[in-house]
C-alpha cells in the first residue's frame, strides 16, 4: 500500500523516480480503506531532506500511511522558504484538537543547549505531552530521543569528549520484542551526536527497555513495554549520503571533525560510501508500523487512551 503525501512536496516526485509507491490524498479518498495517520514532527533545519527521508523508510510497508507534517510555531527555520512551510506544515495550535495514529519527534542541531535554552522548548513539551493522550505510538529520534526522556523520566544527557560520528555495529538485547522482530543478531545504524544517554540511567526507570546497543556507540533504542514511546537514538532514516554530506559541510566551516568512522570504503572519504543500514531501517519502521501504530490502534480514534504515568 502506497504512502499518501501531498502531490506538490518535493518527497513525492523524489520517491516516485524511485518507483516508491506514493500516492496523492485526493486518490485516496477514493478508496475505503482508513490510512494509518502519521505526524511528522521536523525539528530539523533540513526540512525537505529530512521529509523525504522519513517518507521513504513509511513508504516500505504494506499499510496505507498518510504523512502529515508539524512545525514549532514559536522558531523560524533558516534553510527552507516561507512558501514551503505555510504550504505543508501545521501548528500545533491547528493539530492539537485532533488524533494520530503514531508520530514522529526528529532530532535536531541543539543538543549543546540546556534543553530550557531551546527556543520552543516550551512548545515541544505541550507537543510531547499532547502525544500522550492524543497519539497512539510516538517515535523519538536522536535529539527529539533525548529531549523526551528528559521531559517524560528526568533522565539527563551527557556531553561527549568527542563527536559520536559513523556508522557502528549494534546488537539486539531484547530479541522478542517485536519493534526488532527479524533482526539480525548484529546491525549497523549511523550516528551523528555530541551528547549520550547513559545505560545506567534509563536502568533506572521501570517503565524503560532498552532493545539494542553498541559497545562503541551506545544506546540505540529504548521503548516502553507498551511501545507507546519509542527511542531511537542513532539516525536509521539517514540516506546513504547524509554523513558525508555533514562532513563535507562542516570541512568547509573550518570545524576539526573526523571523518564518519566504519562510513567510507577503507576509511577513505575519497572512496564511495558502504551502505549498510538500508535494510534494519526498513525493517524497524516497518516494525513500528505494523506491531505498535496498526495492530493495537483503534479504528475510531475517538476511542484513544492516555499513556499511563509508567509509560504502558
Amino acid at each position: 500500500m502506497p504512502l499518501i503525501i501531498p502531490q506538490e512536496l518535493p518527497a513525492y516526485r523524489a520517491l516516485e523516480n524511485e518507483n516508491v509507491f506514493v500516492m496523492h490524498r485526493a486518490r485516496a479518498m477514493r478508496q475505503d480503506i482508513r490510512p494509518l495517520r502519521i505526524l511528522l514532527v521536523n525539528l530539523m533545519p533540513t526540512k525537505i531532506a529530512t521529509e523525504t527521508q522519513i517518507a521513504r523508510v513509511l513508504a516500505n510497508s504494506p499499510l496505507q500511511v498518510e504523512l502529515r507534517l508539524l512545525r514549532m510555531d514559536s522558531h523560524e527555520p533558516a534553510h527552507v522558504s516561507g512558501a514551503h512551510m505555510e504550504a505543508f506544515y501545521r501548528t500545533f495550535a491547528e493539530v492539537r484538537s485532533e488524533r494520530y495514529d503514531g508520530m514522529i519527534i526528529t532530532g535536531a542541531p541543539v543538543e549543546m543547549l540546556d534543553y530550557e535554552q531551546v527556543d520552543y522548548w516550551d512548545e515541544l513539551c505541550a507537543v510531547m505531552d499532547y502525544s500522550k493522550t492524543n497519539v497512539y505510538s510516538t517515535m523519538h529520534i536522536c535529539w527529539g530521543a533525548q529531549a523526551a526522556l528528559y521531559h517524560h523520566y528526568g533522565i539527563q544527557k551527557h556531553v561527549m569528549d568527542k563527536k559520536r560520528f559513523g556508522v557502528f555495529a549494534h546488537r539486539v538485547t531484547r530479541p522478542k520484542n517485536p519493534l526488532v522482530r527479524g533482526f539480525d543478531e548484529v546491525f549497523y545504524a549511523p550516528h551523528s551526536r555530541h551528547t549520550e544517554i547513559r545505560r545506567e540511567d534509563v536502568d533506572k526507570v521501570s517503565a524503560l527497555r532498552v532493545l539494542a546497543e553498541s559497545d562503541e556507540a551506545g544506546l540505540h533504542i529504548a521503548a516502553t513495554d507498551s511501545g507507546r514511546q519509542i527511542f531511537i537514538f542513532g539516525h536509521m532514516e539517514y540516506d546513504k549520503y547524509t554523513l558525508r554530506d555533514e562532513y563535507e559541510r562542516d570541512m568547509a566551516k573550518g570545524l576539526a571533525i573526523d571523518p564518519p568512522k566504519n562510513y567510507f570504503f577503507d576509511d577513505d572519504p575519497a572512496k564511495d560510501v558502504i551502505f549498510r543500514w538500508r535494510s534494519h531501517a526498513n525493517l524497524l519502521f516497518s516494525n513500528w508500523l505494523n506491531y505498535y501504530v496498526y495492530q493495537p490502534t483503534p479504528y475510531d480514534l475517538r476511542q484513544l487512551h492516555g499513556v499511563d504515568e509508567d509509560g504502558a
